[in-house]
């Protein structure tokens, strides 16, 4: 750690923050508008990759769990590399060399999917950092693959028309190593700022994990300063927060963040926005984010979810429990109805290169989007967002079974004139109806007054018959057949 730097980037934030149009209070937030493209965009894709895809074992949070006495990445790590105190988590970086690494090719991978931005990770709770920088020294650009994979990463978007986007984990690192020293291993006092794994902090109860334990000056400087770094060096457009910041002692320097952050949009001429989780932000200072989950209703307010191909885990593992390729899609329908994005996560293999499974998604999410894309990219919500016996589970961490959806299942959005009604099952028989455009006049099924001028199923090539009664729009598409949703454009006068 180069205090100097440090000083020169906490220097720079409160130059901008005294000179630009946003001030750090949650009311001066709230005026900046968030970027008009997130509306539109929406799908995007996350990547995790880092130190924990070598280990490829249990989940990303690897690091923590093999000095955890008790977990299997514990009893993994002593049969696979040896002890702790022999090989520790810092031994894993000469073995991340990325050789198969090519930006060129996973963004076109990202893009093919039908994805407007990209989102990799800059650095995850292990505190290793995926991108150059000069407050330490444990950096993908010195170390490991001696490149800079952020930097890399956001040429090649911006070459192929993707944008740009990054995440910040660093704030859970105070405590996230804090279990190594709970026996002989190679985390051990003293450890000092700038050292990989400090501070190693004992990890907070579950009752305490907003109040204690309470960062240090230190720790909150140094974690303003390398977000500082990251914003001046890379610019991304969104910015993601993963929990922990919602922590009380951070609540200042979030201010702080996000004052010289949208102080930077308006210097740049783009507006930017911060996408954060367990109310960490005021309402209405950033952009709402469900890990793992989504909301029953359609919201006024922007939201994004962020999912993973896989249940058990965000970076690759050679244990993955993927989700099949239609409840992904079924979740972008799901999202999108109700006003929201989804950011769809993958993880590269330690090597670089993209796993079968994850290829396999991105393909098929492509396929779809390639024919059903105006349903979804533009779209805005309609009157109504769903109609149907079966509703999408609200909260965090929902995703862990599959939803089985039916033929009677339908989401709703509004484009380009048109209203797309997405069915997220297609019908073994090719017939639709859709109650929510029926005429009826009974007070118990809702009126729709629009003149219907022409109806399509979008990807199918045979003849559409469809017509308007009392009980709904009916649809036949003879001899239809999809393992994905399929969307009805109703074109009204």
């Amino acid at each position: 750690m180069t205090e100097t730097k440090e000083q020169e980037y906490l220097a720079l934030a409160d130059r901008m923050i005294g000179q630009g149009p946003y001030a750090p209070t949650w009311d001066s937030l709230a005026q900046a508008q968030m970027p008009a493209w997130f509306r539109k965009e929406r799908l995007g894709i996350f990547i995790h990759w880092g130190l924990y895809s070598v280990p490829a074992y249990s989940n990303e949070w690897y690091s923590r769990n093999m000095y955890i006495k008790g977990m299997p990445a514990y009893k993994h790590h002593i049969q696979t590399y040896g002890a702790q105190k022999d090989f520790g988590y810092k031994d894993f970086i000469p073995m991340f060399t990325a050789e198969k690494f090519d930006a060129a090719e996973w963004v076109s991978l990202c893009r093919e999917s039908g994805a407007g931005y990209l989102f990799p990770v800059a650095e995850h709770h292990d505190g290793f950092q995926m991108y150059e920088s000069e407050l330490s020294h444990w950096n993908a650009k010195e170390m490991g693959p001696c490149r800079d994979i952020l930097g890399e990463l956001k040429a090649e978007a911006e070459r192929q028309g993707m944008i740009f986007c990054t995440s910040s984990h660093r704030a859970e690192h105070w405590f996230f190593m804090g279990h190594g020293k709970e026996f002989d291993s190679d985390i051990k006092d003293p450890l000092k700022k700038g050292d990989f794994y400090w501070p190693a902090m004992p990890e907070p109860e579950p009752e305490d994990l907003c109040s204690k334990p309470y960062p240090t000056k230190e720790f909150l400087d140094d974690w303003f300063a390398r977000t500082v770094e990251l914003i001046v060096k890379y610019r991304p457009r969104l910015l993601y927060f993963d929990w922990w910041v919602q922590h009380r002692a951070f609540k200042p320097y979030l201010q702080r963040l996000a004052a010289f952050y949208y102080n930077c949009g308006a210097e740049w001429g783009t507006p930017v926005g911060i996408c954060y989780k367990h109310d960490a932000m005021m309402f209405g200072s950033g952009i709402v984010e469900v890990e793992r989950g989504g909301f029953a209703q359609a919201k006024p307010y922007e939201w994004q979810t962020d999912m993973a191909v896989a249940r058990n885990s965000w970076c690759y593992t050679d244990s993955l429990d993927y989700k099949s390729s239609s409840e992904i899609i079924c979740t972008l329908a799901d999202v999108v109805s109700k006003n929201g994005n989804l950011l769809l996560n993958i993880g590269p293999k330690a090597d670089g290169t993209i796993p079968k499974g994850d290829r396999k998604i991105l393909a098929d999410l492509g396929d779809w989007m390639r024919v059903n894309g105006e349903a979804v990219r533009g779209a805005k919500v309609w009157r109504k967002s769903a109609e149907g016996p079966t509703a999408a589970r609200e909260g965090q961490f929902q995703d862990q079974a599959e939803i089985a959806y039916t033929p009677q299942d339908f989401r709703f959005t509004v484009n380009k004139g048109n209203i797309y009604a997405i069915c997220l099952k297609c019908p073994p028989d090719g017939k639709f109806l859709v109650r929510s455009l029926a005429d009826s006049k009974d007070q118990n099924v809702p009126e729709f007054h629009g003149l219907i001028c022409k109806v399509d199923v979008l990807g199918y090539a045979g003849e559409v018959y469809w017509k308007k009664g009392p009980e709904g729009l009916f649809v036949e598409a003879k001899g239809i057949k999809s393992a994905f949703p399929v969307v009805l454009r109703v074109t009204v006068e």
